[in-house]
């Protein structure tokens, strides 16, 4: 498997959001995207992030952004974390992790003194051609469009 790095291609993918649509990066062809990658939903890091994006998402989109979460929660989970939250962006299920084993962001954690595997959290933007422009590999919850754009610009 090849490694994921900026400047290189985006890694394909196909999945279902939660609601029931099939995504895929080719469809986002000729669009910037910012694809994240978070642990779960509803948790207090994940929300944050997410509400951040939503709060934000008219400027992304004013930009020219869309915005894709994946996660290896179920669909059903996307849509109650998308309902609870009224996120305007697709989630990707990735339940059989083809996805966050394509993009290399599974891996080791710690929390709380325990070690397990789980998705690190992890943003790609995207660029038009799908060329990966930039990596943050520590997003800020609270401020990750602030982050998203100022990595942009750069």
């Amino acid at each position: 498997m090849a490694v994921v790095k900026e400047g290189g291609k985006a890694p394909a993918f196909k999945g279902v959001d939660q609601n029931g649509n099939t995504i895929s990066l080719a469809d986002y062809k000729g669009k910037r995207v910012v694809l994240y990658f978070y642990p779960k939903d509803d948790t207090p890091g994940c929300t944050a992030q997410a509400c951040n994006l939503r709060d934000n998402y008219s400027e992304l989109i004013g930009k020219g952004f869309q915005v894709i979460g994946v996660s290896t929660d179920t669909v059903k989970s996307h849509k109650k974390f998308e309902q609870k939250f009224t996120l305007p962006f697709p989630l990707v299920a990735d339940e059989d992790m083809k996805i966050v084993n394509k993009y290399q962001v599974w891996g080791e954690k710690k929390f709380m003194g325990r070690t397990f595997m789980g998705t690190i959290r992890t943003t790609f933007l995207i660029d038009e051609k799908g060329v990966i422009r930039k990596i943050i590999t520590r997003p800020d919850t609270k401020n990750h469009t602030e982050e998203i754009l100022a990595a942009w610009e750069a």
